[in-house]
């Protein structure tokens, strides 16, 4: 064989063996590299789960999810069956724990009360009911209407008592519907403090109660002057306790006194104003 061709081959084989030396390396090097990903089978909503529902097996399924799954992720269905939900779930949503209310709480509305805070009913007027705003989630001020004691001739005074207040539910409806629609309802419950519910309770047994509905991106509360009868007119609303002014007063009436002599007697009498005499 031709030396030349020897001497090609030979180099051809050394670059050859280095090119496979090296692919194997690389190859080699990133399958070191990967890991298995670890997985878990943790428990998912089946089907659209509404607030307030109590699960049952029917509502759940399980899911593979890789890395670490999420904290409070419920892996075995008897963790959930039979806890009521405090949140709407999605169809194939992981479950969480701070999703659900707790174990033997059941369903409804209750379970949904944040601790510390109350549910207080509302009721409210037709006018109020179809406004557009009774659904559950919206935020709402609260005005009331009446006469206050010692109020004088201020007539009908309104104030706003409370402001950026949820609405809990409305009627027995505790989530909104599919189009978000206002419902006619005849009492509305509100999330409020215990406080906040003592005044309410003391504000429906004598005044009128008005819902007005805010921006829910709206939190800052303002102070708002209360708003008297008076103000519908133009005409301004006198002070507490300021005594009405009834004109121009009379002046006080100032006696004066007369001497009457009667021969050798000498009297002094003393008579009213003369603007009194006729």
């Amino acid at each position: 064989m031709n030396r030349r061709l020897m001497t090609i081959f030979l180099v051809a084989a050394v670059i050859a063996g280095f090119c496979c030396w090296g692919v194997y390396r690389l190859v080699s090097g990133r399958m070191n590299a990967t890991k298995p990903v670890s997985t878990t089978q943790v428990i998912a909503a089946a089907k659209d789960i509404p607030l307030g529902a109590v699960l049952t097996t029917a509502d759940l399924t399980t899911m593979t999810l890789g890395g670490t799954p999420p904290k409070g992720a419920i892996l075995k269905q008897e963790d959930a069956i039979g806890r009521g939900v405090i949140t709407q779930i999605a169809q194939g949503e992981p479950i969480l724990d701070s999703q659900l209310a707790g174990i033997g709480s059941g369903g409804g509305l209750a379970p949904t009360i944040p601790k510390g805070m109350r549910a207080c009913a509302v009721r409210v007027d037709e006018v109020v009911g179809v406004a557009g705003f009774v659904i559950p989630g919206m935020r709402v001020d609260v005005l009331v209407s009446g006469n206050p004691p010692g109020g004088g001739n201020e007539g009908v005074v309104t104030e706003t008592i409370l402001q950026d207040i949820q609405v809990l539910s409305a009627g027995t409806d505790i989530q909104r519907d599919a189009e978000g629609k206002p419902q006619q309802v005849q009492v509305v419950n509100l999330l409020v403090t215990p406080e906040q519910a003592q005044l309410l309770s003391l504000a429906a047994n004598s005044l009128k109660i008005q819902l007005v509905l805010r921006n829910p991106l709206d939190t800052q509360t303002t102070k708002v002057p209360e708003t008297a009868m008076s103000n519908l007119f133009g005409t301004p609303t006198p002070p507490p306790h300021e005594k009405a002014d009834r004109g121009p007063r009379k002046p006080t009436a100032k006696p004066y006194s007369m001497t009457i002599i009667n021969g050798n007697h000498t009297t002094d009498e003393k008579f009213g104003s003369p603007e009194g005499q006729h």
